[in-house]
């Protein structure tokens, strides 16, 4: 599992751990998730990772469990399983609604059919990614859907930049001194991870956990090759920022 990256505690001293412009309630407060999902390994992995965005989460196993802990914690957003061993995911978002309106859906489903995924959005979710999937693609999913429901951000949020490189999120736009970089998705998600945790050293395991596949079984070459892709593209003729630690990972860091 991957270690935490850097975070401050939240000024209501309440412990949240809280990322330098993170999306907030229009009050400023911590946005609530709760995960939905029957794999235990899953839904602690996707806990963790929207925790380190300084999200309140909570998790649950069963449709049973979920409308429970949803009456009781008021989610602004649910990432939900559509297969749960008692009732399925579309059960669990009509009681869900029924005494929370306006909270937001994710679907996750491991069905390939377009019926299937069809027929979440028709039922009223608000979006789905289908296992496997990234991490990264799961919080850029919530993060939209989020926004999309009025939360507020500070204007960083969506907005990285380290040196003379600037990423927008939203616009999935990257440009270094200026110049637009054409990156392809993973690249632009390798990327991310990197701007998000600038000037700390991330390991090979870390960066197959969040930017691949949560199961993703691939070995270490795969990291080693899109990094040299970005490399090509990100620190040519520039002064390297893409930096390699031997024996232990990449770090984004200036040379000086």
């Amino acid at each position: 599992m991957m270690s935490e990256p850097e975070s401050t505690t939240s000024p209501g001293g309440t412990g949240t751990s809280v990322r330098a412009g993170a999306l907030t309630r229009p009050d400023g407060t911590a946005i609530r998730v709760l995960v939905v999902d029957d794999e235990p390994n899953l839904a602690e992995v996707l806990s963790s990772v929207l925790r380190h965005e300084g999200w309140e989460v909570r998790s649950a196993g069963t449709g049973i469990s979920a409308v429970r802990t949803g009456r009781e914690f008021r989610p602004d957003a649910v990432v939900l399983d559509m297969m749960l061993p008692d009732f399925d995911g579309l059960e669990v978002m009509r009681r869900l609604r029924e005494d929370n309106p306006l909270v937001g859906v994710l679907f996750l489903t491991a069905r390939d059919s377009v019926e299937d995924r069809i027929a979440g959005i028709t039922a009223g979710g608000d979006d789905y990614v289908t296992k496997p999937f990234s991490l990264e693609e799961v919080l850029a999913r919530l993060r939209g859907m989020l926004r999309r429901a009025g939360m507020s951000h500070n204007d960083t949020d969506t907005q990285l930049s380290f040196a003379d490189l600037t990423m927008d999120e939203d616009a999935r736009e990257v440009r270094r001194a200026g110049r637009q970089v054409e990156l392809t998705a993973t690249e632009f998600e390798l990327l991310r991870f990197l701007m998000r945790n600038p000037r700390r050293v991330l390991s090979k395991a870390q960066i197959l956990d969040r930017v691949w596949n949560y199961d993703f079984g691939g070995q270490a070459h795969v990291v080693e090759l899109y990094i040299s892709y970005l490399r090509k593209k990100v620190d040519a003729g520039q002064e390297p920022l893409i930096h390699t630690v031997r024996g232990v990972g990449y770090v984004l860091k200036s040379a000086t």
